[in-house]
C-alpha cells in the first residue's frame, strides 16, 4: 500500500533522512521506532507532503505522492494524526469531527455515529470546546477526526505522548481495534515495547537511516533493540 524508497530530506546542512526505505502492506500495523531526533516525525511529514524530499520516491496505493500537492494527499484516503494532536481548540468536538470529513462528506452522520460509538466520551463532550478536553480525550478526538475521512491508512505520530499509563493502554487498544476494522497504520512511537507488541512489522530509525527491520516479535527479542529501546 505504501512504498518509500531511498528517501533523503535535508534541513539546510543537516541530513535529516539518509536513504530511508520502508513498505507498509494493506492491513498491517507497522511501527517506526527510534530515539528523539532520529527522523521519525520527518518521515511521516515527508510522506504527507509537509516536508519536501531532496530525492527518493513515495508511492501510496499507486499514487506518486511526491508529485501530489500536500492539500490533495488526504483525498487519496491517507490520514495523518500528528504529534501534539493539532486539534482546533476553539471549536467544539463535533466541529472538529466535521472538519475531518470535509474531503468526503458522504454519509457524514453515519461516520460520526461510528466515531461516537468508538469514543463514547466524545459523544458526551460533543458540544464542549476541544481545547478544554483532557490529553487523552484530545488524542481520541485527533484519531476520531482522522476516521471521519474514511481513510485506507493512518499515519500516527507519538499517540501516547504525555498520557498516563492507563490512557496509554487505552490508546493502543484503540489502534488495534481500528486496524482490525481494515485500516492500515504506520505508527511512530517512543514507547517501543507497546508499539512492537501491537505491530506486525517494525523499523528502527537511527540518525536518519534504517538500522534494523523485521517482524515486530523478532525485534522485541533482538538484543540490540532490548538494550537501546526496551531498557534490558
Amino acid at each position: 500500500m505504501l512504498t518509500v524508497q531511498d528517501l533523503h530530506v535535508n534541513y539546510g546542512a543537516v541530513h535529516a533522512l539518509n536513504g530511508v526505505s520502508l513498505t507498509v502492506q494493506d492491513g498491517e500495523i507497522v511501527s517506526l521506532i527510534g530515539a528523539n531526533g532520529a527522523g521519525k516525525t520527518t518521515t511521516l511529514r515527508t510522506i504527507t507532503g509537509l516536508e519536501k524530499a531532496a530525492s527518493g520516491s513515495i508511492t501510496f496505493d499507486g499514487v506518486d505522492l511526491r508529485k501530489t500537492e500536500p492539500s490533495k494527499i488526504i483525498t487519496h484516503k491517507l490520514a495523518h494524526v500528528p504529534e501534539g494532536r493539532h486539534i482546533f481548540p476553539t471549536m467544539t468536538v463535533e466541529e472538529n469531527l466535521e472538519m475531518g470529513a470535509y474531503t468526503d462528506p458522504t454519509d457524514q452522520d453515519k461516520t460520526m455515529e461510528e466515531v461516537y460509538q468508538r469514543f463514547p466520551r466524545l459523544r458526551e463532550r460533543r458540544r464542549q470546546l476541544a481545547g478544554t478536553l483532557s490529553g487523552g480525550e484530545q488524542q481520541m478526538l485527533a484519531v476520531g477526526r482522522a476516521l471521519m475521512g474514511k481513510p485506507k491508512m493512518i499515519l500516527m505520530d507519538e499517540p501516547s505522548m504525555g498520557l498516563s499509563p492507563l490512557l496509554v493502554k487505552e490508546i493502543f487498544d484503540i489502534i488495534r481495534e481500528v486496524n482490525a476494522q481494515g485500516i492500515t497504520i504506520l505508527l511512530v512511537e517512543q514507547n517501543a515495547r507497546m508499539a512492537l507488541s501491537i505491530s506486525h512489522r517494525a523499523y528502527v530509525l537511527e540518525t536518519g537511516t534504517i538500522s534494523i527491520q523485521g517482524d515486530a516479535k523478532d525485534l522485541l527479542n533482538d538484543p540490540r533493540v532490548k538494550k537501546a529501546y526496551l531498557g534490558q
